[in-house]
């Protein structure tokens, strides 16, 4: 039989047009011992992926799961630029509202372009709007930014699938509030945009009245693709194309990869169902229990957070799961890392790693040589930086942990949009073939329904 795993390195790097590689020896018992996967184990449950598979290209030819044909779609983006376009004039300031995959998705894309990073913008950054999230709900934290914040020049977006989210509902009401208080009334509709569900019989949505009411323009949010998936639909592509990232491009980047889907003849030639079987076999078959993924990279941060919620509310279900851990390379090596190495073998370590060498300031060799670090001696920082995300997977194999290294030639918006779908189509596909809804989330509802019975109850 071939090799899985080689074909699993093959498949990866020819991932469509998408600048990134994927590799999963690092999990495999030729590499790391009796704690990986061996070739038969893990040809097992490529096997469980196969009409998996096939059940997803037919949802593509059919259009059963939106989530496959949105990067195709360009209607919506024209929409949103116009919106955008819109909402800009006369702001310096563009805040969103939004919890959850209404938040994170946005905000990874966003950090691609500097957001959240003192220094990493670029410098045509300075004549767009700032960008500003506020995803938790703290009434300390609103209070505070409502009282400082210019409101003439302050934009707010408002995003929430239902309509009902009550975090959101209750930032939206606030700005609306405070709005009101310094005098802005009659520019309500100018300073407002909403993204939320179109109007359904019979099912109420309380941003879509709330907004219609202040005459307030809205944007349909998609009603088949809700969420941790809703990143390349406008709810993460209004704050890409807010950092003037090219949002075209990042569909293009998840459609090289669901075109590859397509053109797979079976599981093994396709990146996401070997990391989906990989991740299944070692959590069936060896007890890990825990899912890290760290990044090399500043811009990727959000990234691991919003991998966090991904998988975490698709897969906990029904007594099974891998709970999810996100990082941060290299400074998680300074703090986790410790655990990852020497704690209870049962967790795995995804690698993001940045084409690095070359870039960032050069270390004075003298100085270096004073410190008594001669090795970093005219070495660039992101010589450093390449060296150490090097050295992690190698150090984790020699700890006899599974690591999968994931390699981004050129981090843009063609990358960015491959990883997301990647991740996405191997979450569904590690849901399926442990048996369960990766698209529901019901254990969550409890929490919604108990905490308006205190409100209402008076807490």
């Amino acid at each position: 039989m071939t090799n899985p795993v080689s074909l699993s390195k093959n498949s990866a790097s020819a991932e469509g047009c998408a600048p990134f590689r994927i590799s999963i020896d690092g999990c495999m018992e030729t590499v790391i011992g009796r704690h990986g996967l061996s070739e038969h184990l893990l040809s097992r449950y490529l096997k469980r992926a196969e009409p998996e598979l096939a059940k997803l290209r037919d949802h593509y030819k059919t259009g059963r799961l939106p989530l496959l044909n949105i990067p195709e779609e360009t209607a919506d983006l024209d929409e949103a630029h116009a919106a955008l376009a819109r909402l800009s004039e006369g702001a310096r300031l563009i805040v969103f509202f939004g919890t959850g995959g209404s938040g994170l998705g946005g905000q990874t894309l966003a950090q691609l372009a500097g957001w959240n990073i003192p220094g990493g913008a670029a410098p045509d950054q300075r004549k767009r709007p700032r960008t500003r999230f506020y995803d938790n709900l703290d009434g300390a934290t609103l209070s505070g930014a409502l009282d400082i914040l210019d409101l003439e020049t302050t934009r707010f977006v408002v995003t929430s699938k239902s309509g009902s989210t009550t975090e959101t509902l209750a930032q939206a009401i606030a700005a609306l509030s405070a709005v009101k208080a310094a005098g802005l009334e009659a520019r309500i509709p100018e300073l407002f945009l909403g993204i939320t569900e179109e109007d359904k019989p019979g099912k109420s949505n309380g941003l879509r009245s709330l907004f219609a009411a202040h005459g307030i323009p809205m944007l349909a949010h998609h009603d088949g693709i809700g969420g941790r998936y809703s990143c390349l639909t406008n709810v993460g592509l209004m704050p890409a194309m807010a950092r003037g990232l090219d949002a075209f491009a990042v569909r293009q980047g998840a459609a090289d990869v669901v075109q590859k889907m397509l053109d797979a003849r079976r599981p093994a030639d396709f990146a996401p169902a070997v990391s989906a079987a990989a991740a299944v076999a070692l959590n069936k078959e060896k007890g890990v229990r825990l899912s890290v993924i760290m990044p090399y990279a500043d811009r990727l941060g959000r990234l691991a957070d919003w991998y966090v919620q991904l998988w975490a509310e698709s897969l906990g279900k029904n007594g099974q799961g891998t709970c999810p851990i996100a990082a941060v390379g290299p400074l998680d090596q300074h703090s986790q890392l410790q655990f990852f190495m020497d704690g209870p073998p049962e967790l795995w370590v995804t690698v993001v790693r940045v084409a690095t060498v070359g870039n960032g300031p050069v270390v004075d060799a003298e100085m270096a040589r004073q410190a008594g670090a001669d090795y970093m001696a005219g070495r660039h920082v992101g010589d450093i930086v390449a060296a150490q995300a090097a050295a992690l997977p190698e150090a984790l194999a020699q700890a006899g942990r599974p690591v999968r290294t994931i390699d981004v030639d050129r981090l843009d918006e063609r990358a960015i949009g491959g990883i997301l779908m990647h991740f996405m189509l191997e979450t569904i596909l590690a849901g399926r073939i442990m048996g369960i809804d990766p698209f529901d989330q019901p254990a969550v509802e409890l929490a919604k329904i108990l905490t308006r019975k205190r409100l209402d109850a008076g807490i």
